[in-house]
């Protein structure tokens, strides 16, 4: 590790310590979050002081105060001392930790702090016994993850989450390639967003929403689409997959074993005739030296689920076992990538 430190950083660890105290930025941003404290400011469309934001929010004046400097220190809200000290939001609170936007990722960070957080401080015991830590976070059963994931209010979160990440990086992972050639797509997992994104691009095209049924019933009533072009349908473990052109797997194979990838991936060859698949993931670096989210998202996999995050080279490989012969990569630079393989 040394050889990659400046001498600076030996003579004083700063970096080191801005990773010990990476938590407690998180959860600054997590508890205004749950605070409220963003939409607050947003409403008032004027600067506010930590004894308005206190009283609106019910929350001590102390704590409010030492809250919002905080968020000014990490350069989510501005200060102004003028006329006392007033507190307003930038344009990126706005933009994506309000509710009302329409890039909020106000469900992304509950999910992160009601659920990941916890998950995370038994991380140690992950690595030490190689599988999730959900009995031991939650008392909920460790052997069947989505039983877990799936259970009513985890549920809900769980899809706030994923519809939060594709209103935010849907348009670049369905854009990556040029998807119009494929008129029935078969998006197979959760909400609907990333379809919306998919009718969007491709507005010849019909997606066909595919999962347990519960999460079907549950998106239908929460995250509700209006574009006909999207329809619902469960589930793709137990029942038959419907026939399509195209198959989306968006952030599913990262979820398991490859020896359950490999069973998923083989039915839909057999049933794409012809056709193919899109997998929507992160993807590490073939040198597994990076990207540092796609490590942390791997080591989340362990602690949450049983997969695993990927190289090119392995997703290749179990596509090649799959029966899939023609496979593109496309890294986005943002949070996921795209691989295309064609039977």
């Amino acid at each position: 590790m040394a050889e990659h430190l400046s001498q600076s950083e030996l003579d004083y660890p700063f970096k080191l310590l801005e990773y010990f105290n990476g938590f407690r930025v998180s959860k600054v941003i997590f508890s205004a979050c749950e605070l409220g404290v963003f939409d607050l400011l947003l409403k008032s469309h004027e600067a506010l002081s930590a004894q308005r934001v206190a009283q609106e929010l019910g929350t001590s004046v102390d704590g409010m105060e030492r809250l919002l400097d905080a968020l000014v220190g990490i350069e989510i809200l501005e200060v102004e001392r003028e006329k006392g000290t007033l507190y307003s939001s930038t344009d990126v609170a706005n933009l994506y930790l309000a509710k009302g936007s329409a890039k909020s990722l106000h469900d992304m960070i509950v999910y992160q702090s009601q659920t990941i957080y916890p998950l995370w401080n038994n991380m140690a015991d992950a690595v030490r016994e190689g599988r999730n830590q959900y009995e031991k976070t939650f008392g909920l059963p460790s052997d069947d993850v989505f039983q877990a994931i799936y259970s009513e209010e985890e549920m809900l979160k769980f899809m706030g989450l994923m519809n939060s990440s594709w209103v935010l990086d849907g348009h670049d992972v369905v854009t990556a390639f040029d998807l119009s050639r494929f008129q029935r797509i078969v998006d197979l997992g959760c909400t609907g967003a990333l379809a919306n994104e998919i009718v969007k691009a491709y507005p010849a095209s019909n997606v066909t929403v595919f999962d347990l049924p519960e999460v079907i019933a549950a998106a239908q009533r929460h995250f509700c689409l209006e574009d006909n072009r999207v329809a619902f349908q469960s589930d793709f473990f137990r029942g038959e997959i419907p026939t399509a052109d195209l198959y989306v797997l968006a952030r599913i194979v990262h979820d398991w074993s490859e020896e359950k990838c490999l069973a998923l991936l083989k039915r839909i060859y057999e049933t794409c005739k012809p056709g193919g698949v899109l997998l929507v993931e992160a993807l590490l670096f073939e040198n597994r030296r990076g990207p540092l989210m796609v490590q942390i998202f791997s080591l989340n996999m362990l602690v949450q689920a049983e997969g695993r995050e990927r190289s090119p080279s392995e997703y290749i490989n179990m596509l090649n076992k799959s029966g899939f012969c023609n496979v593109q990569v496309c890294r986005t630079g943002k949070s996921y990538d795209a691989i295309l393989a064609i039977r």
